[in-house]
């Protein structure tokens, strides 16, 4: 005779196994789906068809909480306000950014109206801190076109364009024009006298 205690005890047991079977056929069947879905290709990549709008989110939080978690070790000049940081910038901006990412006064360029995701406008508030925009510039963005300037840059230019970046979002075209001829040199003599490293 079986102890009353036993079977209720048995019944839970097997109903956890039923559960977990029928949660590891699931993620295997969602596997299976996925590795079909990318080996067919049936996902269209192409950057003049956007996203759907989980895909979107999904990389859109992926990237955001990626650059958030790494950003936080950066370690933030203090002198982002000085002028001449501040114009030096400026040049490299006008040199290497504003054909994507535009400036105050700029019709969009061929080249900004054909990348997917697009590229963000700074002529526009930003809620990217000092750190993470640092970090963006620096390491690049897979899948947007955003190419990792540390590769060919030092930190102390790249530090430089984001003290630009700063200010520009609150410039008119007549300030943006200035800044930029104020930049106290052209962008291969800065690249001359900076040598790419850092963190």
């Amino acid at each position: 005779m079986h102890d009353v205690h036993e079977m209720p005890m048995a019944d839970v047991s097997r109903k956890r196994w039923r559960a977990l079977r029928t949660v590891a056929a699931g993620a295997a069947v969602a596997v299976a789906m996925s590795w079909a879905i990318v080996y067919f290709g049936v996902y269209n990549l192409a950057a003049d068809i956007p996203h759907t709008r989980p895909v979107y989110w999904l990389m859109e939080t992926a990237r955001d909480r990626s650059v958030a978690m790494r950003a936080r070790s950066v370690r933030v000049p203090a002198n982002l306000e000085d002028a001449q940081r501040i114009a030096m910038g400026a040049g490299l901006y006008d040199d290497m950014c504003s054909s994507c990412h535009l400036a105050p006064g700029m019709e969009k360029t061929e080249i900004s109206q054909g990348l997917y995701p697009p590229a963000p406008e700074f002529n526009e508030p930003s809620d990217l801190t000092p750190g993470e925009a640092f970090w963006i510039v620096k390491h690049g963005l897979k899948m947007t076109g955003m190419p990792a300037w540390g590769v060919t840059h030092s930190d102390t230019l790249i530090w430089d364009m984001v003290a630009f970046l700063q200010k520009l979002p609150a410039l008119s075209p007549e300030q943006y024009k200035a800044l930029v001829k104020s930049a106290p040199k052209d962008h291969d003599a800065m690249m001359k006298a900076q040598a790419p490293g850092g963190s």
